[in-house]
């Protein structure tokens, strides 16, 4: 009996011993492993998508060879990234925008509502991009130029406007944004920085004038350059002084600047400032010059300046829209437009034409028998196109090599 006893009393501290070993050292290994812990199997991709929904990409969120491992080890790709490459890209383009006494009076108890339809709104919005002319500094300093007959200046606190309205980017390459001299446009620069929006075709230097705008959107990159064709003394010209505008008379620097964009772009859009005012109809220097961008590969060429509708033209398969016409002018527009552009996951692009009209400073979409009518009207003024239901715009004929 008392053998049994001692063997069973043996067999228990041995046992004991082995448990307390292997507790130990597993103990060992989970503190050896604590700063690299294991990759947990299952969905990787559900731990990169809660990361991006602070705003934060993956890279931030667990740096740059974390990531690397991850996608190696699980052996798939990251499917978020590919839902997004999959997804479309909506853009939206309009002229001239100016806020005018009305709009200065109504804005500040109203909101943006004084100046824009609700459904207007909403393309500007929702669009994944959205550009306008901005043809006017920020800034409560400086003087108006000697002898311009109209001189325009906007105090900085108006800048939310643009916010509420969605946009992300403006061009400064126009006639006006100097009106009050160099303070004002460096004033309009901080303006726009403060406020999280991004300027094309002016700048505190040549290089920043002339520096690609570039946006990374569902997996591709779109690249935006602007500049103008009229400037109301050569000084404004950023390669005469500086700050100033990024200038095309001659194409060539802006040409050089397509395609150095080209390189590192899916897509580029080049919004020009040009024409003369209130002709329906683009000179034959506006037709130069945009073949020519084109040529050195840009995708898509709008123009603003004249303040009413220009044509629209395609050359090599690629769209120009000539003129915008007035957006927001804070007093009323017959007729003007917005470019809804789509650029699809199998990469062809879609343009469709928004009609709209402003009535007391209120730019308004218009009504399905005006819009049809307007869609008339821009095949009338244009060459070689269609504007078929719902304002998409089409290529009517290939027209070689668009002469």
């Amino acid at each position: 009996m008392k053998k049994h006893v001692i063997v069973t009393i043996g067999v228990l501290l041995v046992f004991s011993v082995l448990l307390a070993g292997l507790f130990i050292w597993r103990s060992r290994m989970d503190a050896g492993d604590s700063a690299n812990p294991p990759v947990q199997e299952g969905n990787v991709n559900d731990t990169l998508s809660d990361g991006k929904q602070d705003g934060s990409d993956s890279e931030t969120m667990w740096g740059t060879e974390h990531t690397q491992n991850i996608q190696e080890i699980s052996g798939t790709e990251n499917t978020l990234e590919k839902e997004e490459t999959d997804m479309p890209i909506t853009m939206i383009f309009a002229g001239d925008v100016l806020f005018r006494s009305y709009f200065r009076e109504h804005y500040p108890s109203e909101g943006i509502g004084c100046a824009i339809s609700n459904d207007l709104l909403d393309s500007f919005v929702n669009a994944d991009l959205a550009m306008v002319n901005q043809e006017f500094p920020f800034s409560t300093r400086g003087v108006p130029m000697e002898g311009k007959q109209y001189t325009f200046r906007i105090d900085p606190s108006y800048v939310t406007a643009l916010n509420d309205l969605g946009i992300d980017i403006v061009t400064l390459a126009n006639n006006h944004v100097l009106d009050y001299g160099k303070d004002a446009l460096k004033d309009t620069f901080t303006t726009l920085d403060e406020a999280g929006i991004r300027y094309a075709g002016a700048g505190e230097s040549k290089e920043r004038a002339e520096e690609l705008q570039t946006f990374e959107i569902n997996g591709k990159t779109i690249g935006i350059l602007a500049a103008s064709r009229v400037i109301p003394v050569v000084e404004w010209n950023v390669e005469n002084e500086v700050p100033g505008v990024f200038t095309t008379y001659d194409g060539t620097a802006l040409c050089e600047a397509i395609q150095k964009a080209k390189e590192c772009c899916d897509f580029v859009a080049v919004y020009v400032h040009w024409g003369v005012e209130y002709k329906e109809y683009p000179e034959e220097y506006q037709r130069v010059l945009a073949k020519q961008y084109i040529d050195s590969g840009a995708d898509f060429v709008v123009g603003t300046h004249t303040h009413c509708l220009q044509g629209i033209e395609y050359y090599n398969g690629k769209p120009i829209f000539y003129g915008l016409g007035n957006f927001g002018f804070g007093a009323g527009i017959e007729r003007t437009l917005a470019i809804h552009v789509t650029i699809l996951p199998d990469g062809n692009v879609e343009y469709m034409l928004i009609p709209a009209k402003a009535v007391n400073g209120c730019t308004v979409r218009m009504e399905e028998e005006e819009g049809r009518m307007l869609y008339r009207y821009m095949e009338e003024i244009s060459e070689g196109i269609a504007v078929e239901a719902q304002g998409v715009v089409s290529q009517k004929e290939q027209l070689g090599n668009g002469s």
